[in-house]
């Protein structure tokens, strides 16, 4: 750990960041069977010895096929487990869940997390979270634990997971002024346990929250050096590294993830990192057998919404829809899912849904990602008002990003993706050159690329455009961006190549940009 690592470590100052999309609660608790991810890819990995007290892993993938895991079959039985569990939810409103007593009791780790990458966005992702805290009412349980810290004040374990719970609250309601508490509370932790690895683990949680990725991988590691099974402490190291475009390294933590602490938190972050490499078959496979390891409503809406978006990101709409219909079948509130059937939505033609859906999400959650998507589909449907009403919704873009500023979270990514289309474009660079100077990621190269080019320096944007499309990500909307600055700088063979695979591997990959590269692919030809 670094000097300002060891510094926060000592005194509890403020880390920075929100997590990435793609934690969930459970696995850490009960130690279940779920085999490995690496069981789903082509190159096993080699099995590490086991945690005392873990159960050895082995369990057979599921076969390989989105529609298999995510198909109307099923859709059925999930309903009804799903309305069990919030019938469980309704009776334990005012008590702990079990695993999160568990983990207030023992001082456990838990795993909250952000939600799954969008195609256009950077793992604030904007997506997604479990069934958190045990599937529980996140306030409720934020109560309870509340009422028992007053009884038990020095109860480190309880301290680190309010603060977790804090941290998943700001991201599910989309506010940043949450996270002080956050930080309070592991101060509290710290304070009884200096060397607590929960808390430690929990540092790291905010700092990604906060979008502080340097000081989240060093209380990671710092966490791991205490505890190396710390699943909590394992998946913040692999968003980490994701997050600072350091996705080698991501792949050999993934790898040691998997051989330590299998399960649903591993095996997404396994699939993402994966993805990014373009090896969508066997991200897609990883994700199936984190659906066949689900173990309650929460972890299912999860993971059937993973799939969903690798679907959707492959242009593969009616599977997307599938997927999102089983994650909202087990948790009809779950607002990635809803977010990513709007989109499913509008790409499928049904624009009247899809607004209704996104308005649903910015009403409980109004943050950039859906914000700007909600103002893009007034844009495209185009009747009386909605001009006005895209403009409401871009403004508010500026004032989440005001709010996370003032709340410690580095919120230029954010700015950059929303003010390059919608917003000041001069602002737009700004942002987008101040979050390269800190990472190197295929978002941030992405951003830049497009900062650069609404702002008419075209000839600087293309190798940026070139760097986000080199790890073989499939994403249209990085192609898009591609292909119309490559027609910009003159290279109209090459423009055109990368328009039409951008609507060739998802056709409605945006309410206004699928549209604008069909337009420019037709003005090229």
């Amino acid at each position: 750990m670094g000097p300002r690592g060891q510094d926060d470590k000592q005194d509890g100052q403020q880390v920075a960041r929100r997590e990435d999309g793609r934690r969930t609660a459970g696995g850490e608790e009960d130690g279940r069977s779920t085999g490995t991810a690496a069981d789903a890819s082509p190159a096993p990995s080699a099995p590490a010895p086991s945690p005392p007290g873990a159960t050895p892993s082995g369990a057979a993938p599921s076969p390989s096929g989105a529609v298999s895991s995510c198909g109307d079959e099923r859709v059925a039985a999930v309903r009804r487990a799903g309305a069990l569990g919030r019938l469980w939810r309704g009776r334990a409103r005012l008590t702990l869940s079990a695993s999160l007593l568990a983990v207030a009791l023992t001082g456990g780790a838990i795993a909250l997390g952000a939600d799954r990458v969008p195609a256009s966005a950077p793992v604030s992702v904007g997506a997604a979270d479990p069934g958190i805290l045990g599937g529980g009412d996140l306030d409720a349980s934020v109560a309870a634990l509340q009422t028992h810290l007053r009884s038990q004040p020095k109860d480190a374990g309880a301290w680190a997971t309010l603060a977790l719970a804090y941290v998943e609250q700001a991201r599910t309601k989309g506010d940043p002024s949450r996270y002080p508490r956050a930080e309070q509370a592991l101060r509290r932790s710290l304070s009884l346990a200096p060397d607590g690895d929960q808390a430690l683990a929990g540092r790291a949680a905010l700092a990604a929250a906060r979008h502080d990725f340097e000081d989240a991988l060093a209380f990671a590691d710092a966490a791991l050096r205490r505890n190396p099974y710390s699943e909590r402490a394992l998946s913040s190291r692999i968003d980490a590294l994701v997050e600072l475009g350091r996705y080698a390294d991501a792949a050999e933590a993934a790898k040691t993830a998997d051989a330590r602490r299998p399960g649903v938190p591993v095996f997404t972050r396994y699939a993402y990192v994966r993805e990014l490499r373009g090896d969508v078959t066997t991200a897609r496979r990883v994700l199936e057998q984190a659906l066949s390891a689900a173990g309650s409503p929460g972890d299912t809406a999860y993971v059937a919404t993973q799939l969903g978006q690798l679907a959707w990101n492959q242009g593969d709409h009616k599977t997307a829809l599938g997927c999102y219909a089983r994650a909202l079948a087990a948790n009809d509130g779950y607002l990635p899912a809803l977010e990513g059937r709007a989109r499913a939505r509008a790409a499928s033609g049904d624009r009247a849904g899809a607004i209704t859906d996104m308005e649903t999400v910015v009403a409980r959650s109004p943050l950039p990602g859906p914000l700007v998507e909600l103002g893009e589909l007034y844009e495209a449907r185009g009747a009386a008002g909605d001009r006005a009403r895209a403009r409401r919704q871009y403004a508010l873009v500026g004032a989440w990003t005001a709010l996370a500023r003032a709340n410690g979270v580095d919120a230029d990514l954010d700015t950059a993706l929303a003010a390059a289309d919608h917003g000041d474009k001069r602002a737009a660079l700004r942002a987008a050159r101040a979050e390269w100077a800190r990472r190197h990621t295929v978002h941030t190269a992405d951003a830049l690329a497009w900062a650069l080019h609404v702002n008419g320096r075209d000839a600087e944007a293309l190798p940026y455009a070139r760097r986000a499309t080199a790890t073989g990500y499939r994403s249209a909307v990085f192609r898009y961006h591609r292909g119309v600055i490559e027609l910009a700088t003159g290279h109209r063979a090459a423009g055109r190549a990368s328009l039409a695979s951008a609507l060739a591997l998802n056709p409605g990959f945006s309410p206004l940009g699928a549209a604008r590269a069909r337009e420019a692919l037709e003005g090229a030809e």
